[in-house]
């Protein structure tokens, strides 16, 4: 059931709340009156009905400032209802009211009804005619009036006796009414409330639910403020409203007949209170009437013409407190209110102003270009209670208006003189200033500083864009926030301020010294200030500084950020690119973060910080040493320091290093009691020794990357001994050739790399195979390796338990052969090769060895490989990965793998026969194969569950061949062929 009041619930409350509402009463109300008869004996239910559809105010009537707010207030009107509708839920028997909610009927009644009524009420049919774009509200051509009087006609009169008589009308349309109604139990009270959170476009709305409703949100409470903005309502119309809510205390009116209108309203609401007039022309009559509006606190006009624009106007009131001209055309004005306040004549073109507010604390003539320096005079000294004054932009000000200003406004804390070129604050004295705003004022110069000195309480100075200012030097025990930006001749500042919190420093280019003296800055920004080289700073409480692209500082700067620098509470410092910085030492109890990226003539680096947690040294590509003693570093990555020949670290948490790359690092002492990971890649300098050290003193080391790492030998492997925890050793491109220290001491070890190794002999590996060496052993990489096919067959074959083993370009690697021929078993890798005299005999004998446990097996361009045949009898189900790309001899694979999800072949340009028993593979490679597509026909039609093929540059299959593919296995998703895309 959609009911009639769907702009307030929301579609899942809708369902929610049907649910647990009420069962219609379909006799009696709970006044005892029949249902379809009103007071009056007027069919109830076809004038609720009407009212529903007639009262609210239509869309046009709402006010520019409710439009804008409408979409803001959405959520607080779905928030509203849902508790209206909760709320009646338990007050279902307390009420002496109901509100009545209709759902839609057959929609021929209603148009017939609406159409019926459609002279009496142009909007009755649809509220929400608006057009969202842009993000606001549109009338939909109605007028404003009509809405509001609307919402204040009596019950009565929004019923036409004519439609419906006494004792005609169909019955059955009466009965389906009935049948849907909803009651919801409200009290006046209770429902005053839930209105008083919604705005008036939503109060617009709520009008249209029910007569109860509709009278509850046309309270005079809800409209004390009337906004006729850029709304066409004619001046009886206005006059109407006025009358309907003789009580309202704030009224915008604004457009052509903004006078006519304002008349009406200052002769009919007494009570008015606020006053805003726009874009219109408004006479001098207007301004004699002003005095009749008693209540009057606060007069804004705006882009408006007073009078005939020539003549003087008069502005007398006796209660008006804040008065707000702005953007108005005016010749003279006098102003004689001796409650005044606030006053604001911000852009206004009058040639004259005569002030009589004794009480006036706050004035604005900022962008007055027409009024003269001795009017401006005239007007601020007649106001000795004046606090705060802008006149920025106001070009002729002089110097002696400000004197003049200075003796007759002795409590002037606030004052923008922004703008003003003709001032330089030559003998002006304003000690009660606590903001100072002085952009572009060409006149400021570092003489200028000398009157500033005696504003002993300012707190806010901003200086930007003063060109001839070539140094500031002040001390001023209250100011907080200074601005210095666009200052091209500046070049020393020199503060001493225990207040300051906030200071500015930007695009200075000749700035060379900073001297700050503070107990309350706490963040320091000093970017791109190239000539910047002595910075002396005091400041108990700094937390933060950057001085990002200073490229003059030098390593002085070390001092300043050191413990005794007079920066005690650092935390943060950020030097990058400051390229003057050589030599780096910070000894700071304080310091958490250091960042030197891009300092690329920095050499020597020493931190001795305790509590630093984080370091970036990204572009410190001629860093030679390197000092930690200590740091609270965790993780430290050198690697990007070529460099880097001698490191010394001692770190108490540190649990990563990296040092990959640092060729020429010969001496490293590491002290890093918690360290899990070292890569020390490529460190080709490293020496036994170094090893040696860094294993005793870093015992909890679980992953050692020691690839490319020549100078390591048969000592620095026998310190392994001293790493129980070590899981992953990566010695790869070493020239080992006696591994026994690590079969030895490395019982934990899952994880072994031996790339390229080519010093290992064929009996180098022997421990693994024979000895059952490295027990937990999972992965082994003998890549680019020397050892012979009798060796590589025995450790595949006794090393069941290893799950990957990488032989990728292995010269001596032979054809993998898991199987028998000729009715006899070779010795092939993963097969104990037994002599057996019966076939039977020879099964039990294949059944009794273990499983294996590989899963990957890689040998990507092994030259020799001829031929792979695993038979289901191989004992490798675990087998899941397969790849002998590149294998250029490869002429036959037959593969029996039961769990084998992946297989590679690509550019094995000899493959000629291709047989595949693989139920669970996935994705097939034959990228670049020299196969026909009939054994690939063959080959994928016994893998059920072939999902991914890819055949590109194979030159025997064609794009004809697609279709066969297709056909011979139906699980293929996607085939990929340089011929044809599918």
């Amino acid at each position: 059931m959609k009911l009639w009041c769907c702009l307030w619930f929301t579609e899942e409350l809708r369902e929610q709340t049907h649910s647990n509402l009420p069962k219609p009463m379909k006799d009696d109300d709970i006044f005892g009156n029949r249902v379809g008869s009103d007071d009056d004996g007027h069919d109830s239910t076809t004038a609720d009905q009407f009212a529903m559809s007639s009262a609210p105010p239509r869309a046009d009537a709402l006010p520019s400032s409710w439009s804008g707010e409408c979409s803001s207030a959405a959520a607080r009107s779905e928030t509203a209802s849902v508790v209206a509708v909760s709320v009646a839920d338990e007050t279902r028997d307390l009420s002496h009211k109901r509100a009545k909610f209709y759902s839609d009927f057959e929609e021929v009644h209603f148009s017939a009804f609406a159409s019926a009524h459609a002279g009496k009420c142009g909007a009755s049919n649809e509220y929400s005619d608006y057009d969202y774009m842009k993000g606001s509200l549109r009338p939909s051509g109605e007028t404003c009036y009509d809405a509001f009087a609307l919402m204040g006609t009596s019950e009565e009169s929004s019923f036409d006796s004519s439609i419906v008589k006494d004792g005609e009308g169909d019955d059955s349309d009466i009965s389906k009414v009935e049948d849907v109604e909803v009651r919801m139990d409200l009290t006046d009270d209770l429902l005053h409330m839930v209105f008083s959170f919604l705005d008036h476009p939503n109060l617009c709305k709520a009008a249209r639910v029910c007569k109860q409703w509709r009278s509850a949100s046309a309270h005079e409470d809800f409209w004390k403020s009337l906004n006729f903005e850029d709304r066409n309502i004619s001046v009886e119309q206005f006059e109407d409203m006025c009358r309907r809510y003789p009580n309202a205390t704030a009224v915008s009116i604004s457009g052509s007949a903004i006078f006519l209108l304002v008349m009406k309203a200052i002769s009919s609401l007494r009570n008015l209170e606020v006053l805003t007039l726009g874009r219109g022309q408004i006479a001098d009559t207007f301004f004699h009437a002003l005095a009749d509006c008693s209540m009057l606190r606060r007069l804004n006009i705006n882009d408006s013409t007073l009078g005939n624009g020539i003549q003087e106007i008069t502005i007398n009131h006796d209660r008006l407190c804040h008065l707000q001209l702005t953007k108005c055309r005016v010749m003279r004005i006098a102003v004689r209110c001796p409650q005044l306040e606030t006053m604001s004549l911000k852009r206004s073109n009058m040639a004259q102003v005569v002030l009589n507010c004794p009480l006036l604390h706050e004035l604005d003539i900022g962008s007055c270009h027409k009024l003269p320096d001795a009017a401006i005079r005239a007007a601020a000294t007649s106001c000795p209670q004046l606090v705060s004054l802008d006149m920025s932009n106001c070009s002729c000000v002089s110097d002696e208006t400000l004197r003049e200003i200075a003796l007759s406004c002795a409590i002037l804390s606030f004052l923008d003189a922004s703008y003003c070129p003709n001032i330089s604050l030559e003998s002006v004295r304003l000690p009660m200033l606590t903001v100072l705003k002085l952009h572009s004022c060409e006149g400021i110069t570092s003489a200028s500083m000398a009157a500033i000195a005696h504003s002993y309480m300012l707190e806010v100075l901003e200086l930007d864009n003063c060109s001839l200012l070539t140094s500031v030097s002040l001390d001023l025990p209250r100011l907080q926030t200074i601005r210095l930006v666009h200052c091209r001749k500046f070049a020393d500042l020199n503060l001493r301020t225990m207040m300051l919190s906030s200071i500015l420093v930007s695009n200075c280019p000749a700035l060379h010294r900073i001297n700050i003296t503070s107990n309350s800055l706490q963040k320091l920004a000093l970017q791109k200030q190239d000539s910047l080289t002595t910075l002396a700073l005091q400041c108990q409480s700094l937390q933060e500084v950057d001085l990002s692209e200073c490229e003059s500082l030098t390593n002085s700067i070390c001092d300043v950020f050191s413990d005794g620098g007079g920066c005690p509470m650092l935390k943060s410092l950020v030097l990058d690119n400051c390229e003057s910085l050589t030599s780096v030492r910070f000894i700071s109890t304080s310091l958490a973060g250091l960042s030197l990226g891009g300092c690329r003539a920095i050499t020597t680096l020493e931190l001795t910080c305790p509590n630093l947690e984080k370091v970036i040294l990204d572009g410190c590509d001629h860093l030679e040493r390197a000092s930690f003693c200590p740091v609270g570093l965790r993780s430290l990555n050198l690697g990007i320091c070529p460099k880097l020949n001698i490191l010394s670290i001692e770190a108490m948490f540190m649990v990563s290093l990296e040092l990959k790359g640092c060729g020429v690092l010969s001496e490293a002492s590491l002290n890093c009691p918690l360290l899990t990971s070292l890569d020390a890649s490529f460190c080709s300098q490293l020496t036994n020794e170094c090893l040696s050290a860094t294993t005793a003193s870093c015992p909890l080391i679980e992953s050692l990357i020691l690839m490319s790492c020549p100078s390591i030998g048969l000592d620095g492997l026998c310190s392994l001994r001293w790493l129980p925890s070590l899981t992953l050793l990566d010695l790869s491109y070493t020239f080992l050739v006696n591994l026994h220290p690590v079969f030895e001491s490395c019982s934990q070890l899952k994880v072994l790399k031996l790339q390229a190794c080519k010093y290992l002999t064929d009996s180098s590996l022997e421990p693994l195979y024979k000895g059952g060496a490295l027990p937990a052993l999972q992965e082994l990489d003998l890549s680019y390796g020397t050892l012979c096919q009798s060796a590589i067959e025995e450790l595949l074959s006794c090393c069941t338990h290893l799950t990957r083993v990488s032989l990728n370009g292995c010269a001596n690697m032979h054809d993998l052969n898991w199987g028998c021929s000729h009715g006899h078993y070779v010795e092939l890798p993963g097969v104990n090769v037994l002599s057996i005299a019966s076939s039977h005999d020879n099964v039990h004998e294949l059944s009794e060895q273990p499983t294996r446990l590989l899963q990957h097996l890689n040998c990507v361009g092994c030259p020799n490989i001829r031929k792979v045949f695993i038979p289901s009898t191989a004992h490798c189900s675990r087998l899941l990965f397969l790849n002998l790309s590149l294998s250029a001899n490869l002429k036959e694979v037959d593969v029996a793998c039961l769990n084998l999800n992946w297989l590679n072949l690509s550019n094995c340009s000899s493959l000629e026969v291709l047989k595949l028993e693989c139920p669970k593979l996935t994705s097939l490679f034959l990228q670049s194969c020299n196969i026909d597509e009939e054994a690939v026909e063959t080959a994928i039609s016994k893998c059920t569950m072939l999902e991914t093929l890819d055949v590109r540059f194979c030159p025997k299959i064609s794009s004809m061949s697609m279709g066969k593919l297709r056909a011979a296995c139906s699980s293929l998703k996607r085939i990929f062929s340089s011929l044809s895309t599918s």
